[in-house]
């Protein structure tokens, strides 16, 4: 059994929900083929860097991500850091022969994400992009379903990804609400996530019309303390503007024929991290909520006209990953579990020299997407989504 050095560079909430998975690997997927060392951590100040490594568990602090990239005894570089920083620092790990892991959005815009794409391709080390809702064992149970067949051909999928944290026109100017640093707003922030879902169980998005508002055109400048998802107070009476969206509504067409609705918004009070989507299928249909994440709601069209209707399945030891989580149904999957499961993957993937999903190929595909659905939001027009072909890493137009 090996281990496996960790750079970590972001030490906010992202740095801590991967520092845990870290630790957590060995827990819960043993025997594992590798054993992650928490090696050295980067934040923004030598003084944060060191407060970062004893909250998590580092070996070592750095105030200059370059040397967590340079040093020859890093195996693994996670990006946890704004999305403004994705680019260069991925770009400089590949090619530093580092296996590459990096929080969603990939990156700000679609020529940054081709990139880091580009990067990937050149080099044999393993990439991922931390989509990691997919890895929610429900989730992966409505796979499962659809790739057997149980829902048929698919007709339709909706989703939503809601919450609430910037609702409130007080909560301050965060990196977020910034688009030099975060590319877009809800689109780029949450409706990825939910993008990446569709993709995962409906197949590739091939055009799609949207619509996008900003609700609070300028909040307050803030002031001392780490983002914090509108939590932080206190800010500055000095006022700027907010130059993302606050909200995006997308209808959307598979290249399977199949038709669909997304919708994100930051400003729903009362919805936390309110991810639903349902599918309907010629055969049945699936619907989950993360809110109760334990339960996938499914009905089938084989139950017969007597008993047809949404019953709950409770995911547990039979079900994806199950067996390495609790031993028995609803005894709660969190945040956390995601992650682990997802840098269980990962290190994986490194053992086994695989590839492993979803990768900055899916990344570059998310930004596409992204993209098309900010520039119908300006154009009011369908707008086609190029396809990656992985095999050549060019780009082809929709089906």
């Amino acid at each position: 059994m090996k281990t496996i050095n960790v750079g970590l560079i972001g030490g906010g909430f992202m740095g801590k929900a991967h520092s845990l998975a870290y630790s957590a690997v060995p827990m819960f997927f043993w025997p594992t083929d590798l054993i992650p060392v928490k090696k050295t951590i980067a934040e923004a100040s030598e003084d944060l860097a060191a407060d970062a490594a004893a909250r998590f568990g580092f070996e070592n602090s750095t105030s200059d991500w370059r040397s967590i990239v340079d040093d020859p005894d890093i195996d693994v570089v996670d990006i946890a850091t704004p999305n403004h920083l994705h680019a260069e620092i991925a770009i400089a790990a590949l090619q530093a022969g580092k296996n590459v892991i990096c929080e969603k959005p990939l990156a700000r815009t679609v020529e940054e994400a081709g990139a880091m794409y580009a990067a990937a391709r050149a080099t044999d080390k393993v990439h991922m992009v931390a989509f990691n809702y997919r890895r929610t064992p429900a989730v992966a149970l409505a796979k499962r379903y659809v790739d057997e067949g149980a829902i048929g051909e698919i007709l339709n999928f909706r989703a939503t990804y809601l919450q609430d944290w910037s609702a409130d026109p007080s909560a301050p100017l965060s990196w977020r609400f910034q688009k030099k640093i975060a590319g877009s707003g809800a689109v780029g922030d949450i409706a990825t996530h939910i993008i990446d879902i569709a993709r995962y169980l409906a197949g590739e998005i091939s055009s799609v019309t949207a619509l996008t508002s900003t609700f609070i055109k300028e909040r307050p400048v803030q002031g001392a303390g780490a983002d914090s998802l509108g939590n932080t107070k206190g800010g500055s009476s000095e006022m700027a503007p907010v130059d993302v969206d606050d909200e995006v509504m997308t209808l959307v067409k598979f290249a399977s024929g199949a038709v669909g609705s997304l919708e994100a918004t930051r400003n729903a009070w009362g919805r936390n991290n309110f991810i639903t989507f349902e599918i309907h299928g010629t055969e049945g249909s699936i619907f989950f909520n993360y809110e109760n994440r334990d339960e996938l709601q499914v009905c089938f069209k084989a139950d017969g006209d007597d008993r047809r209707g949404f019953r709950t399945v409770y995911t547990g030891p039979n079900h994806p990953n199950g067996a390495n989580l609790w031993p028995i149904p609803a005894l709660g999957i969190g945040y956390g579990e995601t992650k682990i499961i997802e840098a269980h993957d990962f290190f994986t993937a490194i053992a086994g020299g695989e590839p492993v999903r979803p990768d900055f190929g899916d990344g570059y595909q998310a930004a596409l997407i992204d993209h098309a659905i900010l520039m119908s939001a300006e154009t009011g027009a369908w707008t086609d989504v190029p396809l990656l072909d992985r095999e050549t890493g060019l780009l082809r137009a929709a089906v």
